[in-house]
């Protein structure tokens, strides 16, 4: 093709062609005043479509060319369609002055375009001069639809058309037209924009007709280009009209020019609005993640701030184990969740930067600071949680412990009082001898001694009672009915007991004589007895300890308890004696014993079986403090064990987390090497969680044997965790800070270099005071005082990057548009992809122009708000 620039480089360099030279278009039409019919009913055809494909937007057309425009007014109208502006008035009467004038007008109207007319005169046009009707015609063509072909746009037809139909540039508009004739020129161009249209592999040379045809079909139903050549008249005719053809031709320069451009604007929007919902499926899925996260913890705090003791040591140790799978099962994916939920929030504010977007602000109460505080009520809570537990269960254990001494100390105070009432309550003195009264007597006082002896097991019966009731012990009413009980019949016992002696008192001058050795057995009897009855009852003592320290103190005084036996059974000895001195003084003085110590219900038979049995039980008692030496060995091994491994995690994870806070500083050459080698150190840290576990392990086997201190160690489990969740967190942020400076690299382009360039201008950067104000607002919106490297480097790559802008979108919406204020919804569906279109009608408000249709959207406000903040 040639580009036609103005008419007056037309007139001097028009055209060569291999028969013909052309020195200008007038010349060139009366030269053709004489050539072959054919040609005209070719132009004829031709200029008619053409002018009518443009006069029906104008809600008109034209049937016969010569005799449509003899008044002028559709000529006008012609001029007024293809130029975009406003020509005189017409004059409305039906004379041929008025005809002539319309004319003129219309012929000034091109002149004034810089085209010169030569033999063209109005009085040809209104006079129906087929010739002249067709010369101004292809005048108007040439100034209206060729002359604005780029010569860059008519290359690429020819280049098209020549690797399709093997075509020559040479031959294209120029001299012969042979090559148009075969139809393969024109499928190839339309094929070459619109591929889909035509599948061109199908077509044949030998059939041109078929080839033209099809082109014709094609352009006239896909292309909006009306047909303006006949198929037969091409191929027939030895040289085809290189203006009609020329004309055809402009007609898809002009449709796929702007199927181009268009094109291009659609890209642009289309990259535009990706980039939108991508970061808003980013922030709506930190969104959904941010409540998942606030949900579990608002609904786990109520559970861990629960501190309703249980009755029953089962139940408060089923709270403990529950609360163990919630640190070990429970929370641990949580604070995946919790670390997580910060990398994708940077990782998003990273994208919104470098797409040119405002910051993403999560809704109310969901920010990461929220998070992190929300994060923290709940590890206070949860701590106090644990305490408290174990609190309980100790004071449960020492409950049940006391409950059971309790119960102890009263059967046997009870088995003791049994029948001691009804003793009292005999009036036997008063049928009794002198003898008998006085050894009543004597009975009497050794139950006195006895009696007072017990006063010390009720006092502590008592005072177990009140420890229960200060230790809110579940089953206190029975406990304080049954102490109760004892204290009154303590009382009764008492009263009774002084009512017997001031009986026995009374008779006392009747008794003359007592067996005093009877007496001495009965006295010293009675408080041996009651030292043995109190040595089995602290043989038979329940016991806790909690250190080794404590077990041999209660050995200790064992062995101190055994240092005293051999004076006890010098005591039995003694006692026993004066039983065998009852018997000889009996067998010598020929006394009849009844067999029976009147002064006491002790035999010599009881004495020996208590002895035998204090014996047996001082051996069990023996085994059962070693069984406890054992335990408390062992679980003084667990507490070396734990300690030994706190103390080596506990030093390591704090190296770990000063090594990472100087990697994070000091990290050296490429991104990738920095990442590498965070990874390298990241994996390190996690092969160590084997020790953690096992620790876990350790301190498990500790609670279970109910060790709650160990005084070898510093380190707490609680210590060990928080310092191992806090080193994961750390170095899973420092490697999401290496990420984000690659994706901040990659993203503008930035090379190794620039990189290390931007961290030491980070180092070292000195600016004006208000330069300096300026930039710090960029990088440190939130005014902390702290700007940080990846802010840096967003800040360095804005200064020196572009990016798109709400500008340029809505430059290429305007193309989409037609140059329109508003764009429709079918012209959204027809030139983006369904997704994306379907995406700006969602979101684009109704047009309120005047000058748009019903359903206009507005596209400029549309793009405004893709660069504002966002709804999220």
């Amino acid at each position: 093709m040639m580009a036609v620039e103005t008419q007056a480089q037309y007139n001097t360099s028009y055209m060569m062609s291999e028969e013909h030279q052309y020195m200008s278009p007038e010349d060139e039409w009366d030269r053709d005043l004489l050539l072959d019919p054919a040609w005209e009913k070719q132009q004829r055809k031709t200029f008619t479509a053409w002018c009518n494909s443009h006069l029906r937007k104008a809600g008109t057309q034209i049937e016969n060319i010569e005799d449509d425009f003899r008044n002028g007014l559709k000529l006008m109208l012609l001029l007024e369609v293809i130029s975009g502006e406003r020509l005189p008035k017409p004059d409305k009467g039906k004379m041929r002055f008025h005809k002539i004038a319309n004319v003129n007008k219309a012929l000034d109207f091109i002149c004034s375009k810089g085209v010169k007319l030569v033999s063209i005169g109005a009085e040809e046009i209104v006079d129906g001069n087929t010739k002249m009707t067709l010369g101004m015609i292809w005048t108007i063509i040439l100034r209206f639809a060729i002359q604005d072909i780029s010569v860059e746009g008519q290359c690429v037809c020819v280049c098209v058309c020549a690797r399709r139909g093997g075509i020559g540039k040479s031959s294209l508009f120029l001299g012969t037209l042979t090559p148009w004739k075969d139809g393969l020129a024109l499928c190839a161009l339309i094929h070459r924009h619109r591929p889909d249209l035509i599948d061109y592999s199908k077509l044949r040379k030998d059939d041109p007709i078929g080839n033209l045809n099809t082109a014709f079909e094609v352009a006239e139903k896909y292309l909006d280009i009306p047909k303006m050549l006949d198929a037969e008249d091409i191929v027939n005719t030895p040289k085809p009209d290189e203006k009609a053809i020329m004309t055809y031709v402009s007609c898809f320069y002009h449709a796929f020019a702007g199927a181009e451009q268009a094109e291009t604007a659609a890209n642009r929007i289309c990259k535009v609005l990706a980039v939108n919902q991508e970061n808003e499926k980013l922030m709506e899925e930190y969104e959904k993640l941010a409540s998942e996260l606030l949900e579990w913890i608002r609904k786990t705090i109520p559970w861990l701030e629960n501190r309703m003791a249980e009755q029953q040591m089962r139940a408060m140790q089923q709270k403990l184990e529950d609360f163990r799978d919630y640190r070990r099962i429970h929370k641990p994916p949580r604070v995946q969740e919790k670390c997580q939920l910060e990398i994708n929030f940077n990782t998003l504010q990273t994208k919104l930067r470098l797409s040119n977007r405002p910051a993403f602000m999560p809704s109310e109460g969901k920010m990461v600071s929220d998070i992190a505080n929300a994060w923290k009520g709940l590890e206070q809570v949860e701590k106090g949680y644990e305490e408290w537990l174990l609190t309980e269960i100790r004071r449960l254990e020492r409950l049940d412990h006391l409950a059971e001494k309790f119960k102890q100390k009263c059967s046997l105070h009870q088995s003791w009082t049994s029948g001691k009432e009804e003793l009292l309550s005999m009036k036997d003195y008063e049928s009794a001898s002198l003898m008998e009264i006085r050894a009543l007597m004597r009975k009497h006082e050794a139950f006195e001694s006895d009696l007072a002896a017990h006063q010390d097991r009720v006092e502590q019966i008592a005072a177990i009672a009140q420890e229960l009731n200060e230790l809110d012990y579940h089953d206190a009413s029975s406990v304080n009915a049954r102490c109760q009980g004892i204290c009154d019949q303590w009382d009764n016992l008492g009263t009774l007991t002084q009512k017997r002696r001031d009986s026995l008192e009374r008779v006392e001058k009747l008794w003359e004589t007592i067996d005093q050795l009877y007496l001495e057995f009965a006295k010293r009897a009675a408080p041996f007895n009651n030292w043995m009855d109190g040595a089995m009852e602290d043989l038979q003592d329940m016991f806790i300890v909690h250190s080794t320290e404590e077990i041999h103190s209660l050995i200790t005084a064992h062995d101190q308890f055994k240092a005293t036996l051999p004076e006890a059974d010098k005591e039995r000895m003694a006692t026993m004696g004066i039983q065998s001195e009852i018997v000889k003084i009996a067998q010598t003085y020929g006394i009849k014993l009844s067999g029976v110590n009147p002064y006491t219900n002790l035999s010599p038979q009881d004495i020996t079986n208590k002895w035998e049995a204090v014996k047996h039980l001082v051996p069990l008692r023996d085994q059962m403090l070693q069984e406890e030496v054992a335990r408390q060995q062992a679980n003084e091994r667990l507490r070396r064990q734990f300690a030994a491994q706190a103390n080596i995690i506990g030093p390591w994870i704090q190296t770990k987390m000063e090594e990472i806070g100087h990697v994070s500083v000091d990290i050296a050459g490429s991104l990738e090497e920095q990442m590498n080698n965070l990874k390298q150190y990241e994996q390190n840290i996690i092969n160590y969680k084997c020790n953690i576990d096992k620790l876990e392990g350790d301190h498990q086997l500790s609670q279970e044997s109910l060790i709650f201190d160990n005084k070898h160690t510093n380190y707490t489990m609680e210590h060990i965790r928080v310092g191992w969740e806090q080193l994961l967190t750390t170095i899973a942020r420092t490697i999401n800070e290496v990420e984000n400076q690659i994706l901040t690299r990659d993203a503008k382009g930035i090379s190794q270099e620039q990189l290390n360039e931007f961290r030491a201008s980070f180092n070292h950067f000195d600016r004006g005071e208000v330069e300096f104000a300026r930039i710090m607002t960029l990088v440190d919106s939130n005014n902390t005082g702290v700007v940080t490297f990846q802010a840096f480097i967003d800040f360095m790559t804005r200064e020196t990057a572009e990016t798109d802008t709400a500008d340029q979108v809505m430059a290429s919406f305007k193309i989409l548009a037609s140059d329109k204020a508003y764009i429709t919804v079918d012209e959204l569906r027809r030139e983006l992809p369904a997704e994306q279109a379907e995406y700006c009608i969602s979101r684009m408000t109704r047009y309120i122009g005047a000058d748009g249709p019903a359903g206009a959207l507005d596209y400029i406000s549309f793009s405004s708000a893709l660069y504002g903040e966002s709804d999220l």
